[in-house]
């Protein structure tokens, strides 16, 4: 009898955590994750029960990468009619490119106001490693987007060459499909259907992961903070102030420009898009958060598959405004800690750099650091070993993870808002979804 009843009240338990409201419950494991890990600093047991719970979240949401990323922009592609496909496909990309533009310009902007590092005098250390960019060359980027294999490029989870493929594919699909040939037409909508279903079905697996959610999101949250939280913002403090100032300054003018710009609401659109935000500033991967991007942008915002099954993949690899921001103000930093002023022509060629660096190296693991690294070197802060450059640089790579969360959300914002600007552009946009 006491058994059954210690079952009812664990079952009352599991369905009252479900009838709780997800998003409450993603900030409830980051703001406890965020206290505990301040509390509790450098606590090596507890890191080490906490890092598999962590592990896990950001393990299944990779699990759904490649087949929703494949799935969503084979059918994303194919529900353009051909004579439609290479217009939506411009809109989004020209987007992008205005998006990034603007955000150097922020991220320049508040590192010029605000002078981070300004006075620090940093001197070469004897223990300041050197650093190789080992970045590819632009050939070799471009050949790069092209799989030899494209069963290979989805089992290594190589985004940019499964993106390249699956743009293909849904091409040559959406020309089927519309094929005067009944027999082709009719194979076409069957394997159109096929990729549709598998897209929803990955909505479904998404919807399980989330509710997992919040206790991955305490355990990674509880692991930086325990880890370098209170250090990181002491020495820093100014350049992570600096950073994060450029992000809500993007948001503030960028986001409500664009939402003006096709009158929809910049609170509406901040209140539908912070689910996507808050998993991407948690998780620091914009492919991790697709997912939810994707299902946000479907249910919660009207965009169209069509659109968002193009807009949003390609978006999480070569849209990252807030990447560029966080490249202008850490260069800015690093010159004015080593006490190195940039004139004119270098500022100009952070602009150019950051901007392809954040295409370029969209697929390289660590790819924040590699971009700096590139920008550094375009304008002669070489980060050798035991230089000021190196040491300076080390800083920033100390707190990384924490700028890396703002960066990362802003990033999916800006993907989100491209995918809602072109659908209101396109006339395609659910307004019933902004009532």
């Amino acid at each position: 009898m006491e058994a059954d009843v210690k079952t009812v009240k664990s079952k009352s338990l599991i369905r009252r955590y479900f009838e709780i409201n997800l998003l409450y419950k993603i900030l409830a494991g980051l703001i406890l994750g965020a206290v505990f890990g301040a509390i509790f600093q450098n606590a090596t047991g507890a890191i080490e029960i906490l890092k598999p719970f962590g592990d896990i979240f950001i393990r299944l949401l990779k699990m759904i990468i490649v087949p929703i990323v494949t799935a969503s922009l084979i059918v994303g592609c194919s529900s353009i009619a051909p004579s439609d496909l290479g217009r939506v496909g411009a809109k989004v990309l020209l987007f992008y490119l205005a998006t990034s533009f603007f955000a150097i310009l922020i991220g320049l902007g508040v590192g010029i106001f605000l002078e981070p590092g300004a006075g620090l005098g940093i001197t070469g250390a004897a223990s300041a490693q050197a650093k190789a960019a080992n970045a590819p060359s632009m050939s070799q980027i471009l050949v790069n987007l092209f799989p030899t294999n494209p069963i290979e490029a989805m089992a290594k989870g190589e985004i940019l060459q499964i993106i390249t493929f699956s743009l293909f594919f849904g091409v040559a699909l959406s020309f089927v499909k519309d094929s005067k040939d009944e027999r082709l037409s009719k194979l076409g909508h069957l394997i159109y259907d096929v990729f549709d279903g598998i897209n929803h079905i990955m909505f479904k697996v998404v919807g399980w992961i989330m509710q997992y959610a919040p206790i991955g999101v305490f355990a990674l949250i509880f692991i930086v903070f325990s880890q370098q939280g209170v250090k990181a913002f002491g020495p820093l403090l100014g350049v992570t102030i600096s950073t994060y100032i450029g992000f809500i300054a993007h948001v503030a003018l960028i986001f409500t420009l664009a939402c003006l710009a096709i009158k929809i609401s910049p609170l509406k659109f901040l209140n539908k898009v912070k689910s996507p935000m808050i998993t991407a500033f948690v998780t620091r991967s914009s492919g991790g958060t697709l997912p939810i991007s994707m299902k946000t942008a479907d249910e919660d915002m009207g965009v169209p598959k069509q659109i968002y099954g193009f807009a949003l993949p390609v978006g999480a690899t070569v849209n990252m405004n807030g990447t560029i921001i966080y490249l202008g103000i850490c260069a800015i930093f690093i010159a004015n800690a080593v006490g190195v002023q940039l004139d004119m022509g270098a500022k100009l060629t952070i602009i150019l750099t950051a901007v392809l660096a954040a295409v370029g190296t969209a697929g390289v693991p660590g790819a924040g650091a590699i971009m700096l690294l590139m920008v550094l070197e375009s304008v002669g802060l070489k980060v050798e070993s035991g230089s000021a450059v190196a040491a300076a640089y080390a800083l920033i790579l100390g707190i990384d993870a924490i700028l890396d969360m703002g960066r990362t959300s802003l990033n999916v914002g800006g993907d989100m808002l491209g995918a809602v600007f072109v659908a209101k552009n396109e006339n395609s946009l659910d307004m019933s979804k902004w009532e």
